[in-house]
């Protein structure tokens, strides 16, 4: 980093001393949160309020800087070796001291212990690591993985073993385009992808066998919650779900569905169903946060709607290495590696590194603001804000508020406006009386769309098409089956459904 940058301001990366203090701990302590985070400068000579460069006197640099240098390294466990340099600015010498990332983590304070004598890096501040912090570290210390680590009270019976390859099997067969090319998850897969390990001959679980089967061994929970207004202030609804990684997707992405709008974009005269927030981007942004969190951290993952965005929020710093801009660049740095295989086998994860790319490619499609990413320090907070007037989108319909021929029921007179149209809708696409109810196409009629354009489609595709529960989806199969518009093929894990071809009655 040039000195010019180094003088813009403190930042997580930059730290200010007027002089050395007194008392060595006042900088050591951020020396050592510097080398268990993504590394630092502590410039001295600068005053950190007014950003003006006072400097050191000549006759006492190099005093200075041995002194520094003596601090850092006789105070700090593992050893902490900085690299001390002097810059002129404006006639005035200025000192640096460059920290680099420590590969040995935790550092501490030798006087203070581990314990009490951990700090990390707190947007621009120095802060006292708490334990679920150090374990952090200490994981990144042994270059091991924290879900590879075998699970302590927890054992594993041959039919454990058989029942979560049966259901990862399921899961990446359900989420592939050709079930038929998927490969049975066996015993020698979980223990290559760390989902086991051998201990004395014998098989015993890793924290990520706990995550993968919902074992409460590893707390693995999201909270959902609908908010009035743009703060937490005022609660209008939450849910909290625990099971496993699977179950908790599917039932927070689908509570998610339920509270933001459903709307159509119109091209000509033809009408788009859509939601206000891109469905495969909220998809994504759940997985992201169940495969990426630290589990060392027992908080949940929370996922806050508010009226102007969705929030998820995903417990555990950053890991070593990782940014928010080198993740926005599509960089991935992978924490759990167990979980990470797992989920890239059953579909959740294409390509490590790309999720967050899409993401950002699908928001900006869909015309709204870009994501917003704040932290990493502590936890990772993705903001997608809700800005459903300004796309050409009809919004202002919940999904909760439609029945299953997607007729809107439930709205209060007050929702609407004289002339029937739903208040937050645009008057250009509302010009009937009844333009509330032609909003949204029937869920009947969206599976109809899907058999003309396709040969035949699973219940896995009507599941998706629908963004509802399979019960849901083979109700309104079955009907449209009834009524004669369409044929079911096949039977069992085969079975597909296709259009019912009109009989054409010969002429006499």
């Amino acid at each position: 980093m040039s000195i010019e940058a180094l003088l813009n301001g403190e930042s997580k990366n930059v730290e200010y001393k007027l002089t050395p203090p007194s008392r060595s701990i006042n900088y050591t302590k951020t020396a050592v949160a510097f080398a268990n985070g993504q590394g630092g400068c502590l410039v001295f000579g600068v005053e950190d309020q007014t950003l003006r460069v006072v400097g050191i006197a000549e006759d006492k640099v190099f005093t200075v800087m041995d002194s520094i240098s003596d601090a850092i390294v006789n105070s700090c466990e593992p050893l902490i070796i900085p690299d001390i340099t002097m810059h002129d600015v404006n006639g005035k010498t200025v000192i640096v001291a460059e920290i680099a990332p420590g590969l040995q983590r935790p550092y501490h304070i030798k006087s203070l212990g581990q314990e009490q004598g951990t700090f990390v890096r707190v947007a621009g501040t120095t802060r006292q690591a708490d334990q679920p912090t150090i374990r952090e570290l200490t994981i990144e210390g042994s270059s091991r993985s924290f879900d590879q680590v075998q699970c302590l009270g927890l054992s594993v019976t041959e039919e454990d073993v058989e029942a979560l390859c049966a259901s990862l099997t399921k899961t990446a067969k359900d989420n592939a385009e050709d079930p038929s090319k998927v490969k049975t998850v066996t015993e020698k897969q979980l223990l290559q992808w760390g989902v086991l390990a051998e201990q004395d001959g014998q098989l015993v679980p890793t924290n990520a066998y706990a995550i993968l089967t919902g074992n409460e061994a590893v707390r693995s929970v999201v909270q959902c919650g609908v908010f009035k207004g743009t703060t937490k202030a005022m609660f209008v609804d939450r849910r909290e779900f625990a099971g496993t990684p699977q179950e908790l997707i599917e039932e927070s992405y689908q509570y998610v569905l339920r509270n933001i709008h459903m709307g159509a974009r119109f091209k000509g005269v033809y009408r788009q169903d859509v939601y206000e927030i891109p469905p495969d981007a909220i998809r994504e942004l759940i997985v992201n946060a169940i495969v990426h969190r630290s589990y060392i951290d027992h908080s949940s993952i929370q996922i806050a709607i508010y009226d102007n965005r969705l929030e998820i929020t995903s417990p555990g710093r950053l890991p070593m290495g990782q940014t928010i801009e080198r993740m926005k660049q599509g960089y991935s740095k992978i924490r759990n590696e167990a979980l990470a295989s797992a989920f890239e086998y059953m579909g959740y994860i294409e390509h490590w590194g790309s999720g967050i790319l899409r993401v950002l490619q699908e928001v900006r499609d869909a015309g709204l603001p870009e994501p917003e990413f704040l932290g990493g320090d502590t936890d990772l907070r993705i903001n997608i804000y809700r800005n459903g007037s300004e796309t050409g989108i009809v919004t202002g319909l919940r999904r909760d508020s439609l029945s299953d021929d997607g007729i809107v029921t439930g709205l209060r007179r007050d929702s609407l406006s004289d002339d029937g149209i739903v208040e937050g809708t645009t008057s250009k696409t509302n010009t009937a009386p009844n333009a509330a109810i032609a909003v949204v196409p029937s869920q009947k009629e969206r599976i109809l769309d899907a058999l003309r354009k396709n040969a035949s489609i699973s219940i896995s595709d009507a599941i998706r098409i629908l963004g509802v529960q399979e019960r849901q989806a083979q109700r309104i199969l079955k009907s449209l089956i009834e009524e004669g518009s369409a044929v079911k093929i096949g039977a069992a894990r085969a079975t597909r459904y296709a259009e019912a071809k009109k009989r054409t009655e010969p002429h006499e």
